[in-house]
């Protein structure tokens, strides 16, 4: 691992200062699909990293518009697409089913082994959504409940 990071860091300080040859022989040495996808994951890390640096500078009003509009991101509704109910980010993994199996006392670590590709972030959002939704969330639980045969 560490030697994938030297190779990297010696591919983009070649191609920084310009130094196409050596920037060649460097990727000789490894194939350019790896290396093109080692520059993606560099690249996202620092795309990241400079984000969370912006974020955690706003002012608490800004902060406080930044994640209503990022919460506001993560749960939609898409025609066509679970019912057309709220869902977790693109996915068809809707909120009443997240919030159902919470309150029937499935942990937040279950919820993330069962739905693969969901964050904690996810869970928040779907907790959240629900607290500004709760009469559209529980009568969807509800009539899931009644069309099961619970009781």
């Amino acid at each position: 691992m560490q030697e994938r990071a030297s190779i990297l860091h010696q591919l983009v300080t070649a191609l920084l200062k310009g130094e196409i040859s050596r920037a060649r022989a460097i990727t000789s040495a490894s194939t350019a699909s790896t290396i093109s996808m080692r520059l993606a994951t560099v690249m996202n890390t620092q795309l990241a990293n400079s984000l969370a640096e912006a974020v955690s500078a706003l002012s608490l009003e800004d902060f406080q518009a930044f994640q209503s509009a990022l919460l506001g991101h993560m749960v939609k509704k898409t025609p066509g697409v679970a019912g057309g109910h709220a869902c977790i980010r693109n996915t068809r993994i809707a909120v009443w089913t997240l919030i159902s199996l919470s309150q029937q006392g499935m942990s937040e670590g279950e919820l993330l082994n069962n739905f693969l590709g969901l964050t904690p972030f996810d869970l928040l959002a779907a907790q959240v959504y629900y607290q500004a939704h709760p009469d559209e969330i529980n009568t969807l639980i509800d009539s899931h409940h009644s069309e099961e045969g619970w009781e």
